[in-house]
């Protein structure tokens, strides 16, 4: 294995190289069947390293966790920015679903969404599962906040954000992201109803 660069700008590139064995890794095997000497062999770089980036591999899985929040934030940002400056809530609405269904879209082999995989392993009380639950509500708030204008639009937010984390899970289970593009056609539907209303 090489060793990486001393200094500042070596230990950013070590990092990404970590960040991104685990997030392959982990996504692929998961956590618990996924060592950090796999992690450290996959990124080319030394065991120290690691430990010189991440506290532990519990450090490491909520830089993952973290890292996967954010793409998901980024495709949502340029969702937004892509919609007419009239756009209404329910195309805004619409952005969330389109988001996780790119970002369900760019991984080679799907097996679901990487945050509730890492939950799944995780045991009760586990600060990782707390992080996933927040991210979760962030998604449902980024629904609330594109309805707000319409009436109802917590519990319409709500019943959005369980059909697609349960579109997701169930995308999951079968490996196929088809099942997201029916929950964000079904999504529209319920949409168009309520701004009918």
């Amino acid at each position: 294995m090489d060793e990486e660069p001393t200094g500042r700008r070596g230990r950013g590139t070590a990092r990404a190289k970590l960040m991104a064995a685990a997030a392959a890794r982990f996504y692929a095997g998961g956590v618990a069947a996924t060592g950090i000497d796999v992690i450290t062999a996959d990124a080319g770089v030394a065991k120290m390293s690691l430990y010189n980036n991440f506290s532990s591999k519990a450090d490491l899985v909520a830089a993952y966790l973290d890292r996967r929040q954010e793409e998901f934030r980024a495709l949502h940002r340029r969702r937004l920015e892509g919609l007419p400056a009239d756009a209404g809530p329910g195309a805004r609405a619409l952005a969330v679903f389109d988001a996780y269904v790119e970002h369900a879209e760019a991984v080679e082999e799907f097996r679901g969404c990487g945050l509730l995989n890492v939950a799944g392993e995780l045991p009760t009380g586990d600060p990782g599962r707390e992080v996933v639950a927040r991210d979760k509500a962030e998604v449902e708030q980024m629904l609330r906040d594109a309805l707000a204008p319409l009436d109802a639009a917590d519990a319409l937010a709500e019943h959005l954000s369980l059909l697609l984390e349960g579109a997701m899970v169930r995308a999951g289970l079968e490996g196929d992201t088809a099942r997201l593009g029916r929950a964000r056609r079904l999504a529209a539907d319920l949409l168009e109803g309520a701004a009918g209303r």
